[in-house]
């Protein structure tokens, strides 16, 4: 920031000041432009009805933060900059009354426009006493002793107004259109007859551009994470508005064999991903899918795995076993998500066969890794692999296929 310099035994001159205060304005300028960037924001000005209920409405005490010239016209005695381009910050500390009017012939409704823009004026305007050389203890009032009252403030606040649109049958009227350099708050529609104005009566408008997170709500994205590798519930920390959920359905079970034919091998469980809103203090149920269960030895077919669920946000189903029934040796289909950004259906397990000597196959894999292998003598287990990743068959003996591995459940937020 630049700063004035003065010196001991110095003449003051108006110009120190002046200086100051607008190296100031400027270099909090650049510190809004740094961190809301240089497009119009609106913090607070919400519209809400008059107490008592009564025609009018009040806007709340808010700020309107807006890129504009460095100086319109001139600071005193320091030059208009009209080229610097500056962001400023228009500020009403108190609220705003608007007493709106509703149509006055039968069905008909109209829609009242609040819009604000930032506001630069010069008031205060004061006689001020001036320095009188011919006679230093009467001094002039006001320049040259014309007693010309001047403005004493430059002042940057929110310039609020209420525009009615044109009376039209009730479900066809409009708003007008926002004015150019301003920006809509909301929209109030009265109809005929209406003698109060409700919360129903008033819309924010969608494209007002408010200034959604505070600096306290901001976190550096997400920089803590759970993994649920079972059933229980997540309880949202303080401060927190987002989490970003990922999860795996169960991967579905090997089939078993008799002495001679390969089972089919399990399924993978679907995956999600997705990022949530939630509120601090809200608890969450959460459901980790439970591997399928291994096909007994025999033409037995594998369990299909149970599904992944956090709360009513996602879920994904589990895969599905491998059959055997000694004329079907079909691999299980994978299971699929719901409810995510990202929606993933779990890989096929490998067919199995009559003949004992073709096992080679192996479970679905998971979106987290590999999965269990089919072999002869008992297929795999898929739990030393990926989450949500299938068991293999067993094949070419009386064995047990190789069970599906859990679902998982992880929480970044």
């Amino acid at each position: 920031m630049d700063r004035s310099i003065v010196y001991p035994g110095s003449i003051p001159l108006d110009t120190d000041l002046l200086n100051t205060n607008r190296n100031t304005m400027v270099a909090l300028g650049a510190l809004m432009q740094a961190v809301l960037g240089s497009s119009t924001v609106v913090d607070g000005l919400a519209v809400a009805p008059s107490v008592p209920a009564s025609l009018a409405i009040s806007v709340a005490p808010g700020s309107v933060t807006q890129l504009a010239t460095l100086d319109a016209a001139a600071y005193g005695s320091l030059a208009a900059d009209t080229t610097t381009a500056l962001v400023k910050m228009g500020v009403n500390l108190g609220p705003t009354s608007f007493t709106l009017t509703a149509p006055v012939a039968s069905g008909q409704s109209v829609a009242w426009l609040i819009e604000a823009s930032f506001q630069e004026t010069d008031n205060s305007p004061v006689v001020l006493p001036y320095y009188n050389a011919a006679a230093p203890t009467q001094p002039y009032l006001g320049p040259d002793n014309a007693g010309i009252a001047q403005n004493t403030q430059r002042t940057q606040r929110v310039q609020l107004q209420a525009k009615p649109g044109a009376a039209a049958s009730t479900g066809s009227q409009l708003a007008p259109a926002v004015d150019a350099g301003w920006v809509g708050l909301a929209v109030v529609t009265l109809v005929y007859g209406q003698s109060s104005i409700t919360a129903a009566s008033i819309a924010p408008m969608a494209t007002a551009p408010l200034l959604r997170f505070k600096l306290p709500a901001l976190r550096p994205g997400f920089s803590a994470q759970v993994a649920f590798t079972s059933s229980g519930s997540f309880l949202v920390p303080a401060g927190v508005s987002a989490v970003k959920v990922r999860l795996a359905g169960g991967g579905g079970g090997g089939g078993g064999s008799s002495a001679s034919g390969a089972a089919g091998c399990g399924g993978a469980g679907g995956y999600g991903e997705g990022i949530f809103a939630v509120a601090p203090g809200q608890t969450i149920a959460i459901t980790v899918g439970a591997g399928g269960g291994a096909g007994a030895s025999g033409n037995n077919a594998g369990a299909n795995g149970g599904s992944s669920i956090f709360g009513a946000y996602i879920s994904a189903t589990g895969g599905q076993g491998g059959t055997n029934t000694g004329t079907l040796w079909s691999g299980g289909g994978g299971g699929v998500a719901t409810g995510g950004t990202i929606n993933i259906a779990g890989s096929y397990g490998s067919d199995g066969g009559s003949d004992g000597s073709t096992i080679n196959g192996l479970g679905g894999a998971s979106v987290f890794g590999g999965a269990g292998r089919a072999a002869k003598g008992g297929g795999t287990p898929a739990n030393a692999f990926g989450p949500g990743s299938g068991g293999g068959g067993a094949g070419g003996v009386a064995a047990a296929g190789g069970a599906g591995a859990a679902g998982i459940v992880i929480v970044e937020y």
